[in-house]
């Protein structure tokens, strides 16, 4: 063979390396004390509920078990761990068109919406962004109950972007203002924050946003085994709770690591990856926010920049770039105060020390 057309191969073999489809034929190929510990331990009961953990290096499957009664078939609901669809979808409405910018104003696209309770001229000013960071002025907190924007009094509301728009303004009566916080941003965690980005987004499109989802995001990754959630106004649900398989789940995970390519292909924009994975607000100490990606570090005696989707009962799919490294941990230990600490003791004290050399 020509000695140029061999460089020429051997260079794209490479590329499609470095695009990282990722490798399932490794599966279970890696033996490392950590792991074979921690599995150990999770079929011991240890660490509650775990259905599913599956770790890849550099593109390759190394570590997948199932537990509990379940297999590479099931699907899992990750809660809010499907709250980064929404960043996907707002991804590629941007790279296709569809969406000038994340800075652009809410109302851009919810004309149909007016007029909305609770008028202030600064709810003119909201941006996509402001939703992707959930930090909005908006007066809207799952995490406190008296909040009017509390996610359980959305649940009774059939229109649950009406919901959110017709919210007062927030104040900010025990905390500093958001100009004082880190990256000028006020965080307040909101599930009908993220629910009103999928039908911004099915309104710039001008199409259902599951079909767009289906035929830019999963065709290329190959998802096809799924159940979708819709709000009572039949718009995906993107504030949680759609169900995928754990292969899955690491594909969208990987796609972010690979800045948005896959298999030599473009599916999302490298710097919309970027943009979604740098924090935009802080969450609380030690933990910072994207756009709808938690940013923190992992390890135990060295720790890692990392991001990840993650929901309630301890869910994660983690992408550690410096080591190359997509995690993903299910679970349905829901509404346990301890569910994250089991899976961030299992990423601490196992997965990233074993993969670390």
């Amino acid at each position: 063979m020509n000695h140029n057309i061999s460089i020429l191969l051997c260079y794209l073999l490479l590329s499609f390396s470095v695009s990282a489809q990722l490798n399932f034929d490794t599966s279970n190929s890696f033996s490392h004390p950590l792991l074979t510990t921690m599995d150990s331990l999770v079929n011991s009961g240890k660490y509650k509920r775990i259905t599913s953990i599956l770790v890849a290096k550099g593109g390759d499957v190394l570590f997948e078990k199932y537990y509990n009664g379940n297999d590479m078939t099931s699907k899992h609901n990750t809660r809010s761990g499907t709250k980064t669809i929404a960043t996907f979808l707002t991804g590629i409405a941007i790279d296709k068109g569809f969406i000038n910018s994340e800075k652009d104003k809410i109302f851009t696209y919810l004309q149909h919406k007016l007029p909305v309770k609770n008028p202030d001229k600064r709810k003119e000013n909201i941006t996509i962004e402001d939703l992707l960071t959930m930090s909005s002025v908006l007066e809207c907190d799952d995490s406190n109950h008296f909040s009017r924007g509390q996610e359980e009094r959305m649940y009774f509301i059939e229109d649950w972007t009406q919901f959110l728009l017709d919210l007062p303004i927030r104040s900010y009566p025990f905390g500093p203002k958001p100009k004082s916080q880190p990256y000028g941003r006020a965080f307040a965690y909101a599930s009908a924050k993220a629910a009103a980005v999928a039908e911004i987004v099915e309104s710039a499109i001008g199409m259902k946003a599951d079909k767009f989802l289906k035929e830019n995001l999963f065709k290329p990754l190959k998802i096809s085994n799924y159940t979708l959630h819709y709000t009572p106004m039949n718009i995906l649900n993107t504030a949680g709770g759609s169900e995928y398989r754990s292969r899955d789940f690491l594909k969208l995970i990987q796609l972010c690591l690979n800045k948005g390519k896959w298999e030599g292909k473009q599916i999302i924009s490298s710097n919309w990856i970027k943009k979604a994975s740098t924090p935009k607000a802080n969450a609380r100490e030690n933990v910072d926010y994207g756009y709808f990606l938690w940013i923190n570090d992992f390890g135990a005696d060295k720790k890692f920049y990392s991001y990840y989707m993650s929901g309630n009962g301890g869910n994660k799919m983690v992408a550690i770039p410096e080591l190359e490294l997509t995690v993903v941990i299910t679970t349905t230990n829901y509404n346990n105060r301890n569910a994250h600490g089991y899976t961030n003791e299992l990423m601490n004290n196992y997965i990233v020390p074993a993969m670390m050399n």
